[in-house]
């Protein structure tokens, strides 16, 4: 991967114009931190795209553009290796993002009548753990099939293989994540997470839940060409930036205001700049990103998958933290691009969410006169028979049941044998000392000719 152009030294620049006083006065008058369009340009795509305005050379705009951010840029308590602070600037774009955001992202699913069911809201965010835990192992080289994952982690299979021990442990830190999300961020529940996260899956077992060692010899490589993309801080520095993230993270009352999703975009960052540990820091980093918003109120993005998003452009993803680190720290790049990111999470998410209901309907329809079944069915059933009518002889189990819905063992079982033997909306076949229950080819014959068949009792 190619790396980001570093550009020029502003104060050489400066230096470079001499006495000619108005040339100065533009550059250090100049107000606009981005292009015309609103562009929060890099120095290669300004120097390289832009033609510069008329009076300047691109080294001078790019001095002028630098000197307007630094007017405007916030600093943050979180310092690079050489000790200097990483910053970010407020933009109009960004403000626009965050506004958008917050609008959609706070809450919880409320918009379709289906939706606010308690139950039915468990239902969408194990599916999100599911997607999350899949998308974050891929993105980190797991080559399991989603299909596959879905299925360990839904029939509690264990994991075959080392892309399927990756996924299982990020469903379960994912699951510890949403289960933590009160408490303070600590080394320790780092700690606890990377465990969880890296379990049976590093050359050195050992390395699970420790912070790297020097002898380690750590650094970020691009897969394809082995090109040195970043160096983390040495591995001394660890266990001091590691609190400093810590105490940034819970820091409510601070001095200066963060917007959470920017606390949250910095969080993934820094965590991500440290690599404090041999292997899992992308997951790591996307996991804390997940707990911060939760812990923050933002319900709908426990609904999404970033890393979905992420895996269908990583280089774009790899790109946002060269550019950030490669212009002293201005980590509006990166903000920049995890906002958009969050917006077509969200906008998949809503998207998914219409497709969902009309699928409801449909299946709902397709009991219309059947109100026998319509009242008795609870919405588990229903979604059931919305996913077996379009698999035909795709096999339901109590423990699928059980994980897909985040109930208990006996209401899944219950809701199994009521579609088998109450609504013959299932075919029960014994395997062991188990049951398979099979969505059949006929099914829409059988939800026809069931007018009229009595109900379980009350």
């Amino acid at each position: 991967m190619k790396l980001p152009e570093t550009p020029p030294d502003t104060v050489e620049i400066l230096g470079s114009i001499g006495s000619d006083m108005p040339l100065l006065l533009k550059i250090l008058d100049w107000d606009q931190s981005t292009d015309q369009k609103g562009r929060y340009l890099h120095w290669e795509d300004l120097k390289y795209k832009i033609p510069p305005p008329e009076g300047l050379s691109s080294e001078q705009w790019w001095a002028a553009v630098k000197n307007s951010r630094k007017k405007l840029s916030k600093n943050l308590p979180l310092l690079d290796k050489n000790q200097a602070p990483f910053h970010f600037v407020n933009t109009d774009a960004v403000q626009k993002e965050l506004n958008w955001l917050a609008k959609n992202a706070a809450g919880n699913l409320s918009s379709p009548d289906s939706m606010m069911n308690p139950e039915l809201r468990k239902t969408y965010h194990i599916r999100s753990l599911i997607n999350e835990a899949i998308n974050s192992s891929q993105l980190e080289g797991a080559t399991t099939t989603t299909d596959a994952a879905k299925e360990m982690i839904r029939q509690e299979k264990k994991p075959t293989d080392h892309g399927e021990q990756m996924i299982f442990n990020n469903y379960h830190a994912m699951q510890f994540i949403s289960e933590i999300k009160e408490e303070p961020l600590s080394p320790a529940i780092i700690f606890e997470l990377h465990n969880k996260l890296t379990e049976q899956t590093l050359k050195n077992p050992e390395s699970a839940g420790k912070l790297r060692q020097d002898r380690d010899n750590i650094v970020v490589a691009d897969a394809l060409d082995n090109t040195t993309l970043h160096v983390p801080p040495p591995a001394k520095e660890l266990p001091e930036r590691l609190q400093r993230l810590c105490d940034f993270a819970n820091e409510e009352d601070g001095d200066t205001f963060i917007d959470p999703i920017i606390k949250a975009i910095v969080l993934h960052f820094a965590f991500a700049y440290d690599h404090p540990f041999v292997d899992g820091n992308g997951r790591t980093a996307r996991a804390l990103f997940y707990w911060y918003t939760s812990r923050q109120g933002y319900g709908l993005i426990q609904y999404t998958s970033i890393s979905q998003i992420l895996k269908k452009e990583p280089e774009q993803y790899k790109k946002a933290f060269l550019l950030s680190e490669s212009d002293d720290n201005d980590l509006t790049y990166f903000i920049l691009h995890q906002l958009s990111v969050l917006r077509k999470c969200l906008e998949s998410l809503f998207e998914y969410l219409k497709k969902e209901t009309e699928e409801i309907e449909q299946a709902r329809k397709e009991l219309e006169g059947k109100k026998h079944l319509a009242q008795r069915m609870n919405h588990r059933q229903i979604n059931l028979l919305k996913h077996a009518l379009k698999n035909p002889r795709y096999a339901y189990t109590v423990y699928g049941h059980q994980n897909t819905h985040g109930i208990a063992y006996e209401t899944a079982r219950k809701d199994l044998m009521e579609m088998a033997d109450t609504y013959k909306m299932l075919v029960k076949k014994k395997k062991a000392h188990s049951y398979l229950f099979e969505a059949p080819a006929n099914l829409r014959e059988r939800i026809q000719k069931s007018r009229g068949r009595a109900t379980p009792a009350g």
